[in-house]
């Protein structure tokens, strides 16, 4: 079993900056990719970015250069910039087994970006 503890979501205004963690522990194993998926109200949960254990990166075009995701070893960080309204939701972080596709999630963590 994995488990994944988030921390770092908050209130925000239009245009400021948070920076999401989250530490995996348990059973993991060296290959997996680590992401930040979110939830906002009514709407689908959604990938906003991912990050291997090569650090090989990949984001959801409505993040782009202002987001950026990194990881040291089994903790992943989320850097949000520029922050807009439609960033508000839940964010989730996730990490996905390669082995065997199994997926862990963490509890989430509130991001209200307010204008």
């Amino acid at each position: 079993q994995v488990q994944l503890v988030e921390s770092g979501g908050g209130m925000v205004q239009v245009g400021g900056s948070l920076r999401l963690s989250c530490t995996a522990s348990g059973s993991i194993r060296s290959i997996n990719v680590m992401g930040w998926f979110r939830q906002a109200p009514g709407k689908e949960r959604e990938n906003v970015a991912r990050i291997n254990e090569n650090h090989y990166t990949s984001y959801n075009e409505d993040v782009k250069g202002r987001f950026t995701i990194s990881r040291d070893k089994n903790t992943v960080f989320l850097q949000m910039n520029n922050l807009k309204s439609e960033d508000t939701g839940v964010y989730y972080c996730n990490l996905r087994d390669v082995y065997d596709n199994t997926k862990y999630w963490g509890q989430g963590t509130q991001v209200t970006v307010s204008s």
